[in-house]
């Protein structure tokens, strides 16, 4: 085990100060979670309080009013804030990435019933009825949940934009609204899939590594005042985080992940459900199951790192589906240079030490 490093102190009050980060109960969390539990942030020397959020709303306010000083986001949040959309501009940058893929879509019991089995027969059942407007929840409108399920209708034939209604709901909110006959289905992060399967009123039609293999999906988003003022703490954060992550990819640790999860108290103590798409196989409700082995990636193919190819993809996502103009593109990728790239953390001493300064351009966004 490695030697724990001393917590670094505030340098103007030499009090230690904990690096505050906001999260929403998820699966896709476990890296944040297990890097708590097993002390992986204490052993890279900083001391971090963990805030669980109600939904990626609160996630942006209170990183926006320095609530909290980073986050476990949805990856679309830092250049939705960056951009200033539906939200004030911030100067937020995502030099980490929890995880690839994890989500999925989750109809109603009814819908099945109905003959439902795809997107294809779920348009011949929205044009057939007209008494009402089949409705869907999505996370966030800048989420590759509302990318993926908007994706996943048009591919189907159906407009998105007037053949049924679309409505936002944070994650742990959307089983409930389905149980409730309030939605006839969603995309979402797991558990809350399973949950719906288990109860029985629910069943997974897709997951989002079907949908788009190898899309970024939670970030670790901050802001460059932080970094500016807390550098060594943002290092330590992102270096135990992938620790984090390796641990979490390695099959022989998932169900100490799925049990560090239930132990928490954010799931209700449900290991079972944690287990279904951190182990597997992932039920779908329909009678048969799924191999699990690509749905969360929090390592493996480089996933920690906010690479150009996974940029392009958001900013694609962005103006396919009109959160974005195509006359704002260029704006948009200029904003993703500058908030999607691990190069927004500072050199750490060892390679700013070995590194000549006119060369080293990794801090520059920071001094901007």
């Amino acid at each position: 085990m490695p030697k724990a490093t001393p917590i670094a102190k505030n340098t103007l009050s030499g009090v230690v100060q904990p690096v505050r980060i906001g999260f929403i109960p998820l699966a896709d969390c476990a890296p944040l979670l297990v890097a708590k539990e097993r002390e992986m942030f204490h052993r890279h020397g900083v001391r971090v309080e963990l805030s669980c959020e109600v939904g990626w709303a609160t996630i942006r306010e209170k990183l926006l009013y320095g609530q909290v000083d980073a986050a476990h986001a949805i990856a679309g949040l830092v250049l939705a804030m960056r951009m200033g959309l539906s939200t004030p501009h911030c100067n937020v940058v995502a030099p980490f990435v929890f995880n690839l893929h994890g989500n999925a879509i989750t109809l109603s019991r009814d819908l099945w019933n109905r003959g439902v089995r795809d997107a294809a027969s779920l348009k011949k059942l929205v044009r057939s009825t007209t008494s009402r407007l089949f409705t869907f929840g999505v996370v966030a409108r800048c989420s590759s949940h509302n990318f993926l399920l908007r994706q996943w209708l048009a591919a189907g034939g159906i407009d998105v934009n007037s053949d049924v209604r679309i409505v936002v709901l944070p994650p742990t909110q959307m089983v409930a609204n389905l149980a409730a006959g309030l939605i006839d289905g969603y995309c979402v992060g797991e558990p809350w899939n399973s949950v719906a399967v288990e109860r029985g009123i629910g069943w997974i039609a897709a997951t989002s590594e079907q949908l788009a293999p190898g899309h970024p999906e939670k970030v670790l988003l901050t802001t460059e005042k932080f970094i500016a003022a807390h550098p060594q703490e943002a290092l330590a954060v992102t270096a135990a985080l992938k620790e984090a992550c390796k641990f979490c990819d390695e099959k022989e640790n998932r169900p100490e992940v799925a049990r560090i999860l239930a132990a928490s108290g954010y799931f209700q103590g449900n290991e079972k459900m944690l287990q279904r798409s951190l182990i597997g196989p992932l039920d779908l409700g329909t009678g048969s199951s799924v191999d699990t082995t690509g749905f969360h990636v929090f390592h493996r193919r480089e996933a920690n790192e906010p690479t150009s190819e996974r940029g392009r993809w958001l900013l694609e996502q962005f103006i396919i589906h009109g959160l974005l103009t195509p006359a704002q593109r260029a704006e948009a990728a200029d904003a993703l240079r500058e908030c999607w790239t691990s190069s927004a953390l500072p050199l750490s001493p060892t390679a700013a030490a070995s590194k000549p300064a006119k060369n080293s351009k990794r801090t520059q966004l920071i001094h901007a």
